[in-house]
């Protein structure tokens, strides 16, 4: 019977084949230790001389690292093993020769790992990353299904700019000019009239000539949007579904975080309420912590966000930036116009901003007056300014960003390993 390494705890005491690659092998004398991998996970499996036909055993010592092959044995529990299982072999059908595969079990240079991401992929804790950042997605769908949410693809190639920024890659669209988008944003609002409460699920771009560990310029983004919805309702909403994320990887993800050697306790205690710190605070804060040369106005860099987040042991909202550091859309504070309704929702351990979100504008003449400031004219941004025109109604949404997340839950330390294959500011290939 044929199964998989996810699925062998059904199939105890009993033989079964499994397509699989050689991760690694030890051979003691007369047994061999195979460790096996399939895609769904890693076991070992173990070749007694005596118990096999001598051939079998001879191809068990001299099989070659990701050589492939079919695996037939018996699954037998072992509490030795993370997985709890492995398989007692008796037969082995080798499918292709693997030769010189060049990610060997010794250390290896960061770049050269890069270079080889297609093979990079297959170890034993990059397969744990990228299931976790699976099980954030699932969850994602799983949390805005359920809360009544409808799924909307935004456009990619855009003929505008989601935040007025000049951090855009440009290209040609026929005889128009076009952008890679860095934002569904301004779409998911008009799906928003149209629908009530919408998600959107896809990549994103940025411009960015940033070298640091929490950048990448192709990544992607989780984006709700919600009509009749203010700023208060909405930190609750982010706090709900990063707390839903969270506790999702924690019960479906044990394994994967003990290959990482993440310190799961830290998670344990990620759930709402979170705390919340207003952007003056913030600035008072980080005075006493040593950033004298910090002023009001000046937005926040990754040593602010993690000296503000060292004072609290959950994520927290840095709340009500001043309007002049934050995007055109953003709702003026009623009290306060020079701030407007955001908050940035700031990860724990350094990891920094995982989500950016705000109530939107929703009056027309006011939108208006921010169009002049930006300088945000020409056709290509009349119908969001029709938003405002029929049917205006309080509306908010968020961003996450999933690699940052993926991050933060996996306890790993660079974005790269956080996507399958990254795209970096000195980085195409693969």
């Amino acid at each position: 019977m044929k199964t998989t390494i996810a699925n062998v705890s059904e199939f105890e005491g009993k033989t079964v084949t499994i397509g699989a690659w050689l991760a690694n092998k030890r051979s003691s004398g007369k047994i061999a230790f195979l460790q096996l991998r399939d895609g769904t996970g890693f076991m070992q499996g173990v070749v007694v001389k005596n118990d096999v036909e001598e051939d079998v055993f001879n191809l068990a010592k001299n099989i070659t690292q990701e050589s492939s092959m079919y695996i037939t044995g018996t699954i037998v529990e072992d509490t030795r093993s993370p997985l709890g299982y492995e398989m007692q072999v008796q037969e082995i059908e080798l499918i292709h020769e693997a030769v010189d595969y060049p990610i060997t079990p010794k250390e290896h240079g960061t770049e050269f790992l890069m270079d080889h991401r297609h093979l990079w992929l297959r170890s034993k804790k990059q397969h744990a990353v990228m299931k976790i950042r699976n099980e954030i997605i699932r969850a994602t769908y799983q949390f805005f299904n359920d809360n009544g949410y409808v799924k909307v693809d935004p456009p990619i190639l855009t003929g505008s700019s989601a935040e007025g920024t000049t951090e855009l890659f440009h290209t040609k669209y026929f005889d128009e000019e076009a952008y890679l988008s860095q934002s569904g944003q301004l779409y998911m609002e008009a799906a928003a009239m149209a629908l009530g409460k919408v998600f959107s699920f896809g990549p994103t771009f940025r411009a960015e000539k940033s070298k640091t560990r929490r950048h990448l310029i192709e990544f992607w983004m989780i984006e709700p949007e919600m009509a009749f919805v203010e700023h208060e309702e909405s930190l609750e909403v982010q706090e709900q579904y990063v707390s839903f994320i969270v506790q999702s990887v924690l019960q479906n993800c044990k394994l994967e975080l003990e290959t990482l050697g993440r310190d799961t306790s830290k998670l344990e205690n990620i759930k709402a309420p979170f705390p919340r710190i207003s952007y003056d605070d913030a600035i008072e804060l980080l005075k006493e912590k040593g950033f004298t040369d910090i002023e009001w106005g000046e937005d926040f860099g990754a040593p602010h966000e993690t000296a503000i987040a060292e004072s609290f042991d959950k994520p927290v909202f840095i709340t009500n930036y001043p309007a002049e550091i934050k995007a055109f859309y953003m709702q003026p504070h009623p009290e306060r116009p020079e701030v407007v309704l955001c908050a940035d929702l700031i990860a724990p351990e350094g990891y920094g901003e995982i989500i950016g979100g705000s109530e939107r504008i929703n009056d027309l003449e006011l939108m208006k007056k921010r169009y002049e400031q930006h300088e945000l004219t020409g056709e290509a941004y009349n119908w969001y300014l029709e938003l405002r025109k029929y049917g205006s109604v309080p509306h908010s949404g968020f961003g996450l960003g999933l690699e940052r997340t993926v991050a933060w839950l996996s306890g790993v330390d660079h974005v790269r390993e956080t996507i399958p294959f990254p795209r970096l500011l000195n980085r195409l290939y693969p």
